[in-house]
């Protein structure tokens, strides 16, 4: 793995610290009121989340920095699409408070064990994952042309089976790549 200064200044990790420094301009257009542009902005610096994985793969640019950037900026990103979705759409919220309550509940658990079994936080990068990442990041956009409360219900049921699979990871396996793709997968190793 690469890990000199020069190899962790590629496009991939641009992308990366770009999602972080450009999320404050979805902040101003959605409290001025700006929908349309914030649509706009979203999917384009929503893009970079799919962009930034790709292309270290394609390029062989796979860092340990990378790695980190891509997760605080998945954090910072997808904490504030929940912001986003309150703020915009919060009837289609409000039918799945407690199925929200139990998402967070399980994403801190998954938080709190990757802590204790590893020594660090990690988020593991599943298939499963990632695919809800992809639903919720389509979500913000579908919501804005029609209601989407029981997509928010079938996405967050997928989140809380995809953080219990995360959870039995690190229980079982401790420390782990953060590009592993399943539970299963693991067992075959």
């Amino acid at each position: 793995m690469q890990t000199t200064p020069v190899k962790n200044f590629n496009i991939p990790n641009i992308l990366s610290s770009l999602r972080v420094i450009l999320l404050p301009i979805l902040y101003i257009f959605a409290l001025i009121g700006m929908k349309f542009e914030f649509l706009i902005a979203y999917i384009i610096i929503g893009s970079t989340d799919a962009l930034d994985g790709f292309l270290a793969r394609l390029l062989n640019q796979v860092t340990k920095l990378g790695k980190f950037l891509d997760t605080v900026a998945d954090i910072l990103f997808y904490f504030s699409t929940l912001f986003f979705i309150f703020y915009f759409y919060p009837d289609r919220i409000a039918p799945n408070t407690w199925l929200l309550i139990v998402f967070m509940c399980f994403y801190l658990g998954a938080f709190i064990i990757s802590i204790i079994k590893t020594g660090k936080p990690i988020q593991i990068h599943t298939t499963h994952l990632r695919l809800n990442a992809t639903l919720v990041y389509f979500l913000v956009i579908a919501s804005y042309f029609f209601d989407t409360t029981y997509v928010v219900t079938g996405i967050l049921i997928s989140f809380i089976i995809g953080y219990i699979e995360e959870i039995a990871i690190f229980i079982k396996f401790g420390k782990v790549d953060q590009d592993t793709k399943s539970y299963r997968s693991l067992l075959k190793k």
